[in-house]
């Protein structure tokens, strides 16, 4: 199915791995070019060339997106190495202290985890309105989570992070749509990545990997190609929401029937 990004522009943060890394991948495949921001720059640069051998146009822009000098200078070198922007994938984020109780929660770790997951979101949705106003089908897509809408014990940092994010995504669809500016997420349950693998102790190396855990866990790809769908046009109509990709966990009842 042709989605209709092909020649279009895509920035993508925390591009280096993980979902970000899978999203570079899938808009590259339909043929977008894409500006890749990471604080690992010599990922970043491997990444690049990579895309690069397909004929797409490949940027690599390291940045640490909660430095906002640094996150002005990386969408403004993106913009004019492709000659503007179309839209915005924003993967960057970090889990924080999990497994720590709230009480015993560092103010230092809880200011950490908004700095990049919020803040980091809002830096760089900023630095590039400018250029996605210049679009005619801009759109800004973000990682959000499930734990934006349920919670567990020991998460309090990064569920809160979450939440914020999405309720940035409503408030910048709606003060950006006169624009022409799509703001939306996504909200994934566990991805396997090298993230969450440490998070839930498993080796990044582990070919098993999170095989009978006993709970599902979707790949990157899979992340990507819904990052893909709500950046096209396909989902024109689709502003200000999130989709929630959980299996259909939060559908269910608590009700012991």
């Amino acid at each position: 199915m042709d989605v209709g990004i092909a020649g279009r522009t895509a920035l993508i943060t925390g591009a280096a791995g993980g979902i970000g890394r899978a999203a570079a991948h899938a808009f590259a495949a339909e043929g977008a070019h894409v500006a890749l921001v990471d604080r690992n720059a010599a990922a970043l640069d491997a990444l690049a060339a990579e895309l690069a051998v397909t004929g797409i146009r490949a940027s690599a822009h390291p940045a640490d997106l909660t430095d906002e000098a640094q996150d002005s200078a990386a969408v403004a070198a993106a913009s004019s190495r492709h000659g503007g922007l179309d839209v915005v994938i924003g993967c960057a984020g970090i889990s924080g202290p999990v497994g720590t109780p709230l009480a015993d929660t560092a103010a230092s770790d809880w200011d950490a985890v908004f700095a990049v997951n919020v803040r980091g979101a809002y830096l760089v949705l900023r630095a590039a309105i400018p250029a996605l106003r210049a679009s005619d089908a801009a759109s800004a897509v973000f990682v959000a989570s499930d734990s934006a809408l349920v919670a567990a014990p020991g998460m309090a940092a990064y569920c809160a992070s979450k939440a914020a994010l999405l309720q940035l995504v409503r408030a910048a669809s709606v003060e950006l749509a006169d624009d022409g500016i799509r703001v939306t997420a996504v909200c994934p349950s566990i991805v396997d990545t090298p993230m969450s693998r440490g998070d839930l102790g498993v080796h990044e190396d582990d070919p098993v990997g999170f095989a009978g855990s006993g709970y599902p866990v979707q790949t990157t790809a899979e992340a990507a190609a819904q990052l893909l769908f709500l950046a096209s046009p396909l989902s024109r109509p689709v502003n200000g929401t999130a989709l929630v990709s959980d299996f259909g966990y939060t559908a269910r009842s608590g009700f012991p029937a």
